[in-house]
């Protein structure tokens, strides 16, 4: 079994509805296992800022199939969820990043991993090591660890409110 994680968004409708719903329906997959999901977060938007704060988290999964095909699913749940691709960095009612998956390293046209911006936003920092304090994703060096660690430190969280904890079932 490999193990991957991932980054979970929505601010648009009922945003932890979509949430749970994207795990449940994970969970559900006969080749993944959800085994650990962060407490939701509510954050302000990246890039575009000019719509609403989305609620965030960080999900563990086992899996036993390929990166490229656990991409596909993910984008198939967001889809089912009615994700609108026409604004980069636009509101959506769900957003599933594929952090890392084992210590693989890609640069494919639609998948790279670990994923790029990983180190740099704290909307995925915060529920990531909340989960797994310790992991360092592929090709990437203690240092960058450390530094994220270190963004996290001196980050101000206290307005990003833990919206709740998700019970796996």
């Amino acid at each position: 079994m490999s193990i991957a994680f991932i980054g979970l968004g929505s601010n648009l409708g009922d945003r932890e509805a979509y949430l749970h719903l994207a795990i449940d329906q994970l969970n559900a997959h006969p080749e993944i296992e959800v085994v650990a999901v962060s407490s939701l977060y509510e954050t302000p938007p990246w890039g575009n800022t000019e719509q609403g704060y989305f609620l965030n988290a960080v999900a563990q999964l086992q899996t036993r199939i390929s990166p490229e095909l656990l991409l596909v699913t993910l984008m198939q749940l967001e889809q089912a969820a009615g994700r609108d691709r026409t604004a980069r960095w636009g509101p959506r009612t769900l957003d599933l990043d594929l952090l890392c998956y084992d210590d693989r390293q890609l640069q494919l046209p639609n998948l790279h991993l670990p994923h790029p911006h990983w180190s740099e936003r704290l909307f995925v920092l915060i529920p990531w090591m909340e989960i797994s304090p310790n992991w360092v994703p592929a090709g990437q060096n203690e240092a960058v660890a450390v530094h994220a660690r270190k963004q996290l430190a001196i980050q101000d969280s206290g307005h990003w409110p833990v919206m709740m904890s998700y019970q796996i079932t």
